[in-house]
This record gives structure tokens, sequence and C-alpha cells, in this order.
């Protein structure tokens, strides 16, 4: 990255403790598509990108200085919290996850949800990392006012 992208960093980028470096960048970036913008592999890290999504993910040393855990780390990692990205074709991903025996957790749909007096409608699925990270991936369908049939 040139010094002169700094300004262009996103606002928030989630950091992924992983089990299995390897494991894990290879399932991001030949099953989901993301590309590795940079990485430090000896320390286990990379960031990845998915048409301006992006997620930085590290191998997790127990018992080190900087392992940044607030309490006990156990399979599924992120239990409660899943992760919206926005893609612009959602079914190429999905059969990319069901081609790879992925754990799909909610199978594909299309969903309206209510943003004062609109409907935003998404076609989306959630899939499991190698980790139990819960990634959703999300492609807009469009806007609806409220009282319209779905």
């Amino acid at each position: 990255m040139k010094e002169e992208d700094v300004d262009d960093w996103p606002r928030l980028v989630p950091e992924l403790l992983v089990s299995d470096f390897g494991r894990s960048v290879l399932f991001y970036t030949q099953v989901l598509g993301f590309t590795q913008i940079y990485g430090r592999p000896e320390d286990g890290f990379a960031v990845l990108d998915l048409g301006g999504a992006q997620i930085m993910i590290e191998q997790r040393y127990p018992g080190d200085a900087r392992d940044w855990v607030a309490g006990e780390l156990g399979y599924p990692y992120g239990r409660g919290m899943n992760l919206e990205i926005t893609v612009d074709s959602v079914k190429p991903l999905h059969d990319s996850c069901v081609a790879c025996g992925a754990r799909i957790f909610l199978p594909m749909e299309e969903q309206w949800y209510r943003r004062d007096a609109v409907l935003l409608g998404v076609q989306q699925f959630i899939v499991q990392d190698p980790d139990g990270y819960l990634l959703r991936f999300s492609q807009p369908l469009g806007r609806r006012p409220v009282g319209e049939l779905q």
C-alpha cells in the first residue's frame, strides 16, 4: 500500500483470529474470492478485500503478549456476531461455498427489511468460515414502499 493511500483506509476493518492461517487464507481467497492486499505470512497475518469490504485475519498464538482475547475463545469463533458483506452478485459465492462443502448457516433467501417508510430488499445467505465466523453475503434488490406487497 502506498503512503498516499492512507487517506483511503476504511473506517472499520474487523480482525478475525484464526486457528489455521493457511486454511483460512485459502478459504477466503479461493472459495470466497477475496484478494490479499498485503500480508505478513511469517506472523500469520493478512489483509483481504472483496469489492471494498476488508477484513484482517491473524493466526492466534495463545499466551502471546498481543493475544487480545477478552474471554474464553472456542469454536465457533465470533459467537453472536455476523459480518454482512455487500456484493454485486451473491449466487456465484453461494455456489462456490456449496461446491467446497462449506457449512451454510442460513440458506439463500430473499428478505425485505424496513427502514422507516421503505423496504430494502436483499438476496442473502450466511456461511461459516473454517473457524465458525458467520459471513452474511448480501446482494441489494432495491427499495419498495412499506405498504407494497412483498
